[in-house]
């Protein structure tokens, strides 16, 4: 366990597993997990090239989920001991007996190997968490002080959340698991006003979230000195764009804009449990329920979606999750088809369907893990695949949206309006300007169902997010999605200005 956190490894696991497994099993439970957690997040942000805060927070402790009498049960402690151990399965059992008491359907949760003793480490060479403050002040500082002084750019926000993740795991079923993940967000915002039309906009960087080391933000991944270097002009270019002209077009969407549309519109849609209506009360449910699995025509024919838990570099991949269960890639879309779902244990073995796919996850040792999103792909099209210039040279009259910005979606995931940070008109095959005031708006199926091409493995990226929220109470959770460069045909755009009364 070389690879762990020298405090966190130096914690009795032996001890500490056998007070709470055995006492779980001495009470009859007929399922039961430990978790012990060592979580270290940092955060730094600069105004105009100067500290404006800084947060280095650590969250260490343990989290017990029994299953007893056909109810969960759960609790959770700072307390990393072996009485707090034993305690804790005492707690979660009486948690199981009342939530019993209740009524509704029985727990089950399904089938999973024993995978005895494993370990898993994500891969990274640099933890950002143990790069001294001073560095990343000066770096944000250096960037931001670069881009003060282009011309037309008047203020610069400039951030960096870094995060270690350390975790032991060990069930009745004889699985015990060590893992350690990164990552990391950087993100400079540059804001541009212009005092004759007393208008302003704002550019931020596309470059994504990732888990990797700090080493991204050396160029290993994305070349942030490139993407900085273009921002001013890009920037002032954007402030004298004109306003777009709403009505039709055809859209090529970067990777950097359209992960999040994978994200809003497949990723939280196929979530088995939102599908069910358990998510109802909160995060809303879906309009790809599952009388229709096997049967929804989602989109075009050139739709394929995966599930994955193993992609390099992603933010939701992993070893194993938080029940146990090995990572894994599966087919969520194929040829424009709905085919699976995201599941955990409990929703597997509720719906017959087989399997977990490995989709739970809690974002703290204190909170139980619920069922959450896996790095939901959109994969690109069979070998070389064209180019994003190639797509939009296929164009007559249309938009290139590069990066994303804001969004808005229904709570059965099927009416979706989303904006962009750069905007570029396209004429007969050619980039001539941006646009500003551009948001896409359209139902799930009809988009998805106007992919007309899709760029080949050149132009894949996973885009993603730190702040994936689920549940009650609400959790946070780091998700992924890549995809290639894509062209959607006769999708309507509106103006954002023109929408809004101004």
């Amino acid at each position: 366990m070389a690879f762990l956190d020298e405090g966190f490894a130096a914690l009795p696991f032996d001890a500490l597993r056998s007070a709470a497994l055995e006492r779980a099993a001495a009470l009859g439970c007929r399922h039961a997990d430990l978790r012990i957690e060592k979580i270290r997040t940092q955060s730094v942000v600069l105004r105009d090239a100067r500290l404006e805060g800084a947060v280095d927070d650590v969250t260490i402790g343990m989290g017990v989920r029994v299953v007893l009498d056909g109810a969960i049960g759960f609790a959770g402690t700072v307390e990393v001991d072996v009485d707090a151990a034993a305690s804790l399965v005492a707690r979660a059992v009486e948690a199981a007996k009342v939530t019993a008491k209740a009524g509704g359907e029985a727990v089950e949760l399904a089938d999973e190997p024993d995978h005895g003793t494993v370990a898993w480490t994500a891969p990274y060479r640099v933890d950002p968490t143990a790069v001294p403050l001073a560095d990343k002040i000066a770096r944000l500082g250096a960037w931001s002080a670069d881009l003060l002084a282009a011309p037309g750019v008047d203020h610069v926000t400039a951030s960096l959340l870094c995060v270690a993740e350390d975790k032991y795991l060990a069930n009745l079923a004889g699985t015990v698991a060590t893992q350690r993940r990164v990552r990391l967000q950087p993100s400079l915002e540059a804001l541009a006003v212009n005092e004759d039309s007393r208008s302003f906009e704002t550019m931020r960087t596309v470059g994504p979230p990732v888990g990797r080391g700090y080493e991204y933000l050396d160029g290993d991944g994305w070349d942030f000195a490139g993407e900085l270097a273009e921002l001013p002009g890009l920037l002032a270019e954007k402030l004298r764009a004109p306003s777009v002209e709403p009505g039709p077009y055809d859209l090529v969407l970067d990777p950097t804009n359209l992960w999040l549309t994978v994200h809003e519109s497949v990723g939280h849609a196929t979530e088995l449990d939102r599908a069910l209506g358990y998510e109802a009360a909160y995060a809303g449910t879906s309009f790809a329920t599952i009388d229709k699995l096997g049967q929804l025509r989602y989109g075009s024919g050139l739709m394929n979606v995966t599930g994955d838990r193993t992609a390099p570099y992603g933010l939701a991949s992993i070893g194993y999750d938080d029940e146990g269960v090995a990572a894994q890639q599966f087919d969520l879309v194929s040829r424009g088809v709905l085919v699976g779902y995201q599941l955990d244990r409990r929703i597997a073995a509720l719906t017959g369907i087989g399997r977990s796919n490995g989709c739970a996850f809690a974002d703290s040792p204190l909170n139980i893990p619920v069922q959450r999103m896996a790095n939901v792909s959109l994969r690109p099209a069979a070998g070389r695949g064209p180019t994003t210039s190639e797509l939009i040279g296929s164009v007559e009259r249309g938009i290139y949206v590069v990066g994303d910005k804001s969004w808005s979606i229904d709570m059965q995931r099927y009416n979706f309006q989303f904006t962009g940070q750069r905007f570029f008109l396209i004429d007969h095959g050619r980039l001539v300007g941006q646009l500003r005031d551009v948001a896409y708006q359209a139902t799930t199926t009809d988009f998805w169902g106007s992919l007309a091409a899709l760029g080949g493995e050149s132009t894949y990226l996973l885009g993603g997010a730190f702040n994936c929220g689920k549940g009650q109470p609400g959790q946070v959770a780091p998700v992924s999605h890549g995809t290639p460069s894509a062209l959607f045909t006769q999708v309507r755009v509106l103006n954002t200005r023109a929408e809004s009364g101004r």
